[in-house]
């Protein structure tokens, strides 16, 4: 059956490979070889950016969330929001501090997860890694989000393209990190770093602004905040402090990013603990100084954010002209201390809208190592746990961009929505971790006689019992406040992804169960009595002959040439080649009335596999290689669809004899210099 189908052509066509190759080699570069994963190891310098820019990039929505939650209650409210960034900043240190307990005992890169997973058992484990792998998927979708807003404030004219901004730029970070991880860190070091300085400049000027008092007035502080209905009386009873806790739950945005240190361990250089901790500390710092600075400036200027501008801020008794655009925070402080069309003004608006796309890197360098983690033990497919050809979980990168796109394209890149799904689930795996660190503190003491060792191991477990109440108040907070407003979405996806991931690793035990060799190997080693060989024919030609050839080789029991009769001219045709050649395998011709030609193949082989249970039947294939991929379009696929269905009969092989076509010649050269 030599022109039954045509072998695949996706690894033999030249023009495919050229163009795939050549494009790969473009965009993702030359493979590294294994022993150059030494190489793509981060100094304390990179790895700040890399993993902590996540972090750091917070302040630049952080605070807009919590002044745009406390504008709900009106302008005296709003008053109050360094006190609410001050208790972000107290709930951050003890994260931090805690993390660098983590980091030291859990240096394996599984970070909250492996925690879970060894101290409070699968279950918490699977449950933390679902709320990790949903909360990195919302990182990139909110930080690039912001960032595409932040661009729309520098270029009004893109104003309303936000969405398209916000998916370019995820296909731009993937495209980096599809490249490895040490130019990834590269190209994000120096924008991160002139992101640090200038907000910490723009801090500094500003306090000393504020000090001499020549601080003036941010360009929204003219505006009068029109508080809605429900908080008309501002933060009293028990609707202010549910908005109070609310504006709280929105600012903890800040906290994101700080676990991805934990996850990234493996990919810091020696020693990999100390490094990782000395990163979180200078992380904890800058965090914490940058968003200092930025809730006491806007509070100080006077910055007015709310959710509708057009109802709810007032000039002169009147609301604000059609075409105002409401700035974000820093964008107003910035043309408040430098004015508004300095250089220093544009400079920190590229730079926290930079920041803010880099910001995902964080994701794209977490969720891949989680991913492959996850897939080692068998939760997920065993594709994401291999690198690609510059040593990056390839696979893992690529899920992250199309489950973001997906994610930005259905929220319409709206930051105020996407972020009340967010840090749940963050705050669900600090919870979690803190409390599996307790656990492990306690085990450790119980094997410690060392009284040195003792007290170090009860200062950190005392850190991270502080940790534990500390994330899991937040966690409650969170999860009263934002329910309603979308932290639903967030744990629902949770729970499918938990679900998913469980149903994988049953798949996978239940297989590996079934394929396991027993103690009595005697069936496994049983040879088959007979080998039945069974031909597919439909012209004579070379590749048939070929097919034959290597049938007969094989030197079966029994060898038998079949044909299906669809068409009568055809097949008479095929006999009389056959004696003509006087070949001496003999031909059955299978009829066929409705002009089928799996079902008479299939019923030919089942009563084989009938007569005698215990024999191999083998079924030969012939098969073109292509050169083209057009040339797959012109030849029959019925040989794919027949080995599809042999591959579901037990005790039946299927062989594939290939014939290569001479338009498969140049692919085969080109595969050679591949």
């Amino acid at each position: 059956m030599d022109d039954v189908g045509a072998h695949s052509s996706w690894g033999y066509s030249r023009e495919v490979l050229t163009f795939f190759n050549a494009l790969k080699r473009v965009v993702v570069g030359k493979p590294f070889r294994n022993d150059r994963m030494a190489q793509t190891l981060l100094p304390k310098r990179t790895a700040l950016p890399v993993f902590a820019s996540d972090a750091l990039s917070s302040v630049a929505y952080a605070p807009d969330e919590i002044l745009l939650t406390l504008a709900l209650a009106g302008a005296t409210a709003v008053t109050i929001s360094p006190w609410v960034g001050l208790a972000v900043m107290i709930v951050m240190a003890t994260v931090i501090a805690s993390y660098r307990q983590n980091v030291h005992a859990y240096p394996s890169g599984g970070g909250d997860y492996e925690i879970a997973n060894v101290n409070l058992g699968k279950g918490a484990g699977l449950t933390v890694a679902s709320a990790l792998l949903v909360d990195y998927v919302l990182t990139v979708s909110v930080s690039i989000s912001a960032a595409a807003n932040y661009l729309a404030t520098a270029v009004p004219v893109l104003h309303g393209s936000q969405m398209w901004i916000a998916l370019t730029g995820v296909a731009v970070l993937a495209l980096v990190n599809l490249r490895g991880v040490r130019e990834a860190g590269s190209f994000f070091a120096i924008p991160t770093y002139i992101f640090m300085i200038c907000i910490l400049c723009m801090s500094a000027v500003g306090l000393v602004q504020a000090v001499t008092g020549t601080l003036g007035q941010a360009p929204s502080a003219q505006f009068e905040i029109v508080p809605v209905p429900a908080y008309e009386q501002g933060l009293v009873g028990l609707a202010g402090a549910f908005l109070l806790l609310r504006a709280f739950s929105s600012g903890a945005a800040a906290l994101t990013g700080v676990e991805a240190i934990s996850n990234g361990v493996p990919t810091f250089r020696k020693p990999k603990s100390k490094n990782a901790a000395s990163t979180l500390f200078l992380l904890g710092v800058v965090a914490i100084s940058m968003l200092g600075g930025i809730m006491f400036l806007a509070n100080a200027t006077g910055v007015r954010i709310v959710q509708d501008p057009a109802t709810e801020l007032l000039i002169n008794g009147q609301p604000p002209p059609a075409d105002y655009i409401q700035n974000p925070a820093i964008s107003q402080i910035a043309a408040t201390i430098f004015g508004l069309a300095s250089i220093p003004f544009f400079l920190i608006v590229a730079a926290t809208g930079t920041i803010l796309v880099f910001a995902s890197n964080t994701a794209f360098n977490g969720f891949p190592v989680l991913a492959s983690i996850l897939a080692q033990d068998g939760y997920l497919p065993r594709q994401l746990r291999t690198r690609g050809d510059r040593l990056t979980f390839s696979n893992g990168v690529l899920a992250l961009a199309v489950a973001s796109i997906v994610l930005i394209a259905s929220f319409n890149a709206d930051v105020t929505k996407l972020i009340q799904l967010y840090i749940v689930g963050v705050f669900i795996s600090f919870t979690a971790s803190q409390l599996g660190m307790i656990r492990h503190w306690g085990r450790e003491l119980k094997l410690v006689k060392d009284r040195a060792r003792k007290r170090r191991i009860l200062k950190s477990r005392t850190i991270n019992t502080v940790g534990f109440c500390m994330t899991l108040s937040v966690l409650l907070i969170v999860l009263i406040t934002k329910f309603e407003q979308g932290a639903w979405i967030a744990l629902l996806a949770m729970l499918v992804l938990f679900m998913i991931m469980w149903s994988i690793h049953v798949h996978y035990r239940n297989v590996a169960r079934e394929l396991a060799v027993s103690e009595d190997t005697s069936a496994a080693r049983a040879l088959p009595t007979r080998v039945h060989a069974v031909l597919l024919v439909s012209h004579v030609r070379k590749p048939m002959l070929r097919a034959l050839a290597y049938a007969r080789a094989s030197r079966p029991s029994q060898l038998d040439a079949i044909m299906v009769d669809i068409d009568a001219e055809e097949t008479a045709t095929t006999v009389a080649d056959w004696e003509r050649l006087q070949i001496t395998v003999p031909l059955t011709v299978l009829a066929s009335p409705y002009r089928e030609t799996i079902r008479p193949i299939m019923e030919y082989v089942k009563n084989i596999r009938r007569e005698s249970p215990r024999d191999l039947v083998v079924v030969y294939i012939p098969e073109y290689v292509v050169g083209k991929w057009w040339e797959q379009l012109v030849h029959n696929q019925t040989a794919l669809r027949i080995k599809t269905r042999l591959h579901f009969e037990p005790g039946v092989m299927v062989a594939s004899v290939p014939w290569q076509l001479k338009s498969s010649a140049g692919a085969r050269r080109f595969q050679e210099l591949e």
